[in-house]
């Protein structure tokens, strides 16, 4: 019998995933009829949500064979380094990782440090991200959410101020939303969600030592 946890981010993940050029490819997969004839007589256009997962009659089996192709393409950890001019200007910029990071770290209860140990993440360069004198890549803000037990809005703005947004059209992004918004930080239902869906490279220290 499959856990109650992994059936709600089915059901969640159908309803938001919009990939809907990887979705027409998946067998069994019907396309709904975008177009139609409204009450005027004018061809009109649903809306693109109408493609999603959630409405196909088959919607379990299509989900089943989904899931049978993914792979996790992302990187692990990695990093890039602001240039001299975005040094520069980030001392003047009222919002930066760097800066906003230790409030959102003070709505979990947690410090850096403690933060920090939790991810896969080689201490000196998480600190380095800390500092400022690198910037996070998007992997190491979900798995910083997820470890820390971020709010959403945290997450949104971490990301945001580090060059990344919530996509719909991403698997890794609606998995981790879904733990995040229904508070799932037990460790073996998040390895179970994650395992699910095939996602591999999240810079998670209980993952990795599993």
């Amino acid at each position: 019998m499959r856990s109650e946890h992994l059936r709600a981010l089915d059901e969640y993940f159908c309803a938001l995933y919009s990939d809907y050029v990887r979705l027409s490819a998946i067998e069994g997969y019907v396309m709904p009829d975008v177009l139609y004839i409204a009450d005027d007589g004018n061809v009109a256009r649903r809306d693109p949500s109408c493609m999603r997962l959630c409405h196909q009659k088959d919607c379990e089996g299509v989900l089943a064979r989904f899931k049978a192709g993914l792979a996790d393409t992302t990187f692990t950890f990695s990093f890039s380094f602001p240039t001299l001019r975005e040094r520069i200007a980030g001392r003047f910029r009222k919002v930066t990782f760097a800066k906003l990071l230790p409030e959102a770290l003070r709505h979990c209860g947690m410090t850096a440090e403690e933060a920090g140990e939790k991810l896969a993440i080689e201490p000196r360069f998480w600190q380095m991200i800390v500092k400022g004198r690198v910037y996070p890549e998007k992997s190491t803000v979900l798995a910083l959410a997820l470890v820390a037990r971020m709010q959403w809005q945290d997450v949104l703005n971490l990301l945001a101020v580090s060059g990344f947004s919530f996509r719909e059209d991403e698997v890794r992004d609606i998995v981790v939303r879904f733990l995040i918004e229904r508070s799932i930080f037990n460790e073996q239902m998040i390895a179970d969600c994650l395992a699910e869906y095939r996602l591999t490279n999240l810079p998670v220290r209980f993952l990795k030592n599993a």
